[in-house]
Parts: structure tokens; C-alpha cells; sequence
């Protein structure tokens, strides 16, 4: 039986994102609603916040000790030494109710990221990529909420989250970030919605489930294989992290609480750590189209 513990109780109201960085032994993560920038030292427990000119929906490291942050409207550079953020490329400015929400890199590099309607209703948000040259290159679209994307140890498979559809699809996918053969991988049953997710080791999916109060890891032919339980309802994603890539770090919401739930559910917004029976897959950074290593 796996027993999260929560390891920073900040109470965001929608902690999403986290990243691991091997080398400052902490985890980034986002809280989009209050349009926060978190860090949490995994040694000293240390803890850091930085304001962002608008709603982060993720954050991800890059090869040049910075980050790449999906702000509101555009991917802009986010460097914590100095606390700037610097616009990198605008995202869908004829989406006047969007914004950007989940993302992550590949493990060659490139930058995937979605887009979603704001009021979460309207299925206007997308799925991009970063390519070589920098432009963003539409890879899926029709989503009300786009959530999770990551890749198989194989890289030939890429998986997606439809939150409000609770569906999580899987691609095929090339060296090049072409995706075919777009299927159903997983149907979340009942009242949760799937959100973030992380891939192990093994090749089986973690996915945090919004209003279901776990996440559930998935074997690689879709079969639900475990599952595990957290003293608040909100999951939104999880990290693998550590020096042997076995400590989770997961984000929790607020968001949708009642005022008798909040008050009953104290830890909802919280930092949590888990131990993994296996390992994680090592953070990817970007490396291609909008950054340049150092």
C-alpha cells in the first residue's frame, strides 16, 4: 500500500506541471489560477514563488539552465536565478477564450504542449509542437481540455488526454512528431477526468484523476494495474524524481471545492511525495527550436 505524504501544504488552487531538475534536486511546478511559479528543494526543503505575468499552464526545463513557460497566450523563457519571464512566441491570439495548459519534452528535445477553452466548454483547444525552426506545428485538435502529453520508453508512442471526454488516446508517432493511428487508450469510467500523467520505466502510464482523489498506472495495453489513494480529490499530475527516479512528486487542486469540502479536504492543494515501487523515465529538457544550449 503506497501512502502519499504531503510534503508542502501551500493549498494551490490549480498546482499543476511539476518538472524535476536533476541538478538543483528540486521540483518546478505551476499554480495556473493564482499565476505561480513554485519550487520545492527536495534536501532542504527549501521553498520558492514567483509571479508570472499570466496564467502558467506548465513549465519545462531547457537545455540552457532556463525554462520554457506556457503562459496564457505564448511560450516565454522563465529564468529563476532572475525571476523574468521573456516572451519566446505567441499561441493562438485569434483564440480570444483560450489559454495554454499541460505540456512536456520529448526525449529528443522538442516541446509539446495543448491548448483549451478556459470556460471548458467549447472544443477549441489543440495539441502543438515546437519544431527545428521554432514555429508551432498543429499536431491534434477539437479538445475542450487538453491535458498530460508523454511518450512510451520506445518513443513510437505518444499519449493525450480529452479531460472532459475522459478519454486518453495514444499515436503512433515518428522521428519527425507525425502522429497516426490515433486510438482510444484509455475511458475513464464514472465521475473523475483524467489529467496530467507520467510513463515509468516499465512503459506504464500514471494518470492523476481531477475529482477521483488517486491516480491509477495503466500497463501498456491499457489495463489498470494500481492505484493510489490521496486524502484529497483534485490529482492533477505527477513527476518522477530522485537520484534513482523512484520518488513521485505530485500536484493537487483546489479548484471545483465546495467551501465544506475545502474545509474538510485541508491537504487539497498540496505538494505530495510517494515512493514508486519502479522508476521513472529521466526529465527531458528542450533542446530544439527555441532554445540554444550554452
Amino acid at each position: 500500500m503506497i501512502s502519499p505524504e504531503c510534503i508542502w501544504p501551500l493549498g494551490a488552487e490549480l498546482g499543476e506541471g511539476p518538472v524535476w531538475s536533476k541538478s538543483e534536486k528540486a521540483v518546478y511546478f505551476v499554480d495556473i489560477k493564482r499565476k505561480h511559479v513554485h519550487r520545492y528543494a527536495a534536501e532542504t526543503r527549501e521553498t520558492m514563488t514567483w509571479p508570472a505575468p499570466s496564467e502558467p499552464g506548465f513549465i519545462v526545463p531547457a537545455s540552457d539552465g532556463t525554462f520554457v513557460c506556457g503562459l496564457r497566450k505564448g511560450l516565454y523563457r522563465f529564468d529563476a536565478r532572475t525571476g523574468t519571464f521573456d516572451k519566446l512566441k505567441d499561441v493562438e491570439r485569434d483564440q480570444v477564450g483560450n489559454r495554454l495548459n499541460d505540456g512536456f519534452s520529448d526525449p529528443q528535445g522538442y516541446l509539446w504542449f495543448g491548448s483549451m477553452d478556459d470556460e471548458e466548454t467549447a472544443p477549441t483547444g489543440a495539441l502543438y509542437r515546437v519544431g527545428d525552426d521554432g514555429e508551432i506545428e498543429r499536431r491534434d485538435e477539437d479538445y475542450v481540455i487538453t491535458n498530460g502529453p508523454a511518450m512510451s520508453p520506445d518513443r513510437r508512442t505518444l499519449y493525450h488526454t480529452d479531460t472532459v471526454g475522459q478519454t486518453i488516446y495514444a499515436f503512433d508517432v515518428d522521428a519527425h512528431g507525425t502522429l497516426s493511428n490515433k486510438r482510444v487508450f484509455i475511458k475513464v469510467q464514472g465521475t473523475a477526468h483524467p489529467d496530467g500523467m507520467a510513463v515509468d520505466a516499465e512503459g506504464c502510464l500514471w494518470v492523476g484523476l481531477f475529482g477521483g482523489g488517486c491516480i491509477e498506472r495503466y500497463s501498456r495495453d491499457g489495463k489498470q494495474i494500481d492505484t493510489v489513494a490521496f486524502p484529497c480529490s483534485n490529482i492533477t499530475k505527477l513527476v518522477f524524481g530522485g537520484d534513482d527516479l523512484r520518488t513521485a512528486y505530485v500536484t493537487t487542486a483546489m479548484k471545483g471545492l465546495s467551501a465544506a469540502q475545502r474545509e474538510r479536504e485541508m491537504l487539497a492543494g498540496g505538494l505530495f511525495t510517494f515512493r514508486s515501487p519502479v522508476p521513472g523515465l529521466p526529465q527531458n529538457v528542450v533542446t530544439r527550436g527555441l532554445v540554444r544550449a550554452r
